[in-house]
């Protein structure tokens, strides 16, 4: 059996996804479980999915471990654990404490957290993050519904939500190659450092932070820190070079595209939907927190069209603030997240092959609805995310999209990527 040499750790599905993508990529025959699995897996690496983004940080400690547990039983060498490129957490964690109670764990002291991801727009410099031109507090993410943040420093975000010394390790350093890297690792554990936000403005840079921490038992950040760690193992000889990584085989059948995220991607997704007069019918949490049929109003819906359908719940942000208002926060996205999964569990049963799934915590509930227990990873279809496919005698074709991700068309991209209608 080929035994996996990178162990993941994911804190919700879509950035899973995310991350094999990154991996597939280049070169490592990847698959994503949906928790930690009750069997092996073979692969050359390996991401779990958790849903801790949004719970409290003691249980995602627990879970975090638990998957550390079963990742080290298979033999994996290394560990990244992954969160949002927008770095979505609070004063409560969950980055922080999921991160030292990891490092804790494999007896290290000291590892990176690098949620760049250059490739979507998202770039760290002096610890600031920027998505595109726009400070991460000004780029709309200070309106998430569950994670706002309202400050671009990621060392202040970080030691607001760590027991741990936070550092960083600058651009000027990282410029200068690998080398540098190792050598201000050094200096930043002599500070008293555990956790260090370390920039990035290109791919380069995490090339070089890829190999500059080859030898760090954990790292932490989004999908793109990834870039540079299977040449590690390629130059360590331990992976061969792969032309055949990304192979899936397509699924034929009905397909759907089911969003919960109010990201302004996902919206100018929904609303170009809309515009090309495609079938699209709304979920409304409030007509859901009165008992309405919407789930079975939803069903009918699809069920009298041939073509492919959208059923949301993207709204604008003052919509949406103005249902949390009337709903709560958790309630608000706890209603439309049971109703979509609900959805997707009878469109299964009714024979829909092809699931397009946009927002993490939407995906989450809607993966664990179909009773998906791990994934190969495909072929791309736009930057961070990839084509996936069930490993059942009845497969189903995935794309799990974060809420930011993708061009206006990419509800179409992911249907055809996934397969094509019988």
């Amino acid at each position: 059996m080929n035994r996996p040499l990178l162990g993941c750790i994911a804190d919700d599905f879509t950035g899973a996804t995310d991350l094999a993508n990154t991996l597939v990529r280049n070169g490592m025959r990847t698959v994503q479980t949906i928790g930690v699995p009750a069997s092996a897996v073979e692969a050359d690496a390996i991401v779990v999915a958790l849903k801790s983004r949004t719970i409290p940080a003691s249980n995602a400690v627990a879970q975090s471990l638990a998957a550390l547990r079963w990742l080290r039983e298979q033999g994996c060498r290394q560990f990244v654990f992954k969160y949002c490129s927008t770095f979505d957490s609070t004063d409560a964690g969950n980055i922080g404490p999921v991160a030292e109670a990891l490092l804790d764990a494999l007896g290290s002291d000291f590892t990176i957290a690098c949620p760049a991801f250059p490739e979507n727009g998202r770039t760290i410099f002096r610890g600031h993050l920027f998505v595109a031109d726009a400070l991460l507090n000004e780029s709309g993410m200070e309106h998430h519904p569950l994670t706002p943040m309202t400050d671009a420093n990621l060392v202040r975000v970080l030691q607001g939500q760590s027991q741990a010394k936070v550092g960083l390790l600058r651009y000027d350093t990282v410029a200068q190659g690998a080398n540098a890297v190792r050598a201000r690792i050094d200096a930043l554990r002599g500070e008293g450092v555990k956790l260090a936000i370390a920039d990035a403005i290109s791919d380069t840079d995490l090339f070089a932070l890829g190999e500059g921490c080859a030898a760090l038992p954990l790292i932490t950040g989004g999908s793109g820190i990834a870039l540079g760690l299977p040449e590690n193992f390629r130059r360590a000889g331990l992976l061969p070079a792969r032309t055949d990584a990304a192979e899936v085989p397509p699924v034929h059948g009905h397909g759907v595209v089911l969003a919960g995220s109010a990201s302004r991607a996902t919206n100018g997704q929904v609303a170009h939907w809309i515009a090309q007069k495609r079938p699209a019918l709304r979920i409304d949490p409030l007509r859901l927190a009165r008992g309405d049929t919407v789930v079975e109003n939803a069903l009918a819906f699809a069920g009298n069209h041939d073509e492919p359908v959208l059923i949301y719940a993207t709204a604008q942000p003052d919509e949406v603030k103005a249902v949390q208002a009337e709903l709560g926060v958790a309630r608000a996205g706890e209603l439309v997240e049971h109703a979509l999964a609900s959805i997707a569990a009878s469109l299964k049963a009714r024979g829909t092959r092809r699931f397009v799934v946009a927002g993490g915590e939407t995906s989450g509930s809607v993966v664990q609805a179909l009773g998906v227990q791990s994934l190969r990873i495909g072929p791309q279809i736009a930057p961070g995310v990839p084509a996936t496919v069930t490993l059942d005698d009845a497969p189903l074709g995935l794309a799990l999209k974060s809420g930011n991700f993708g061009g206006e068309n990419f509800f179409d991209e992911a249907l055809q990527a996934l397969g094509a209608p019988q």
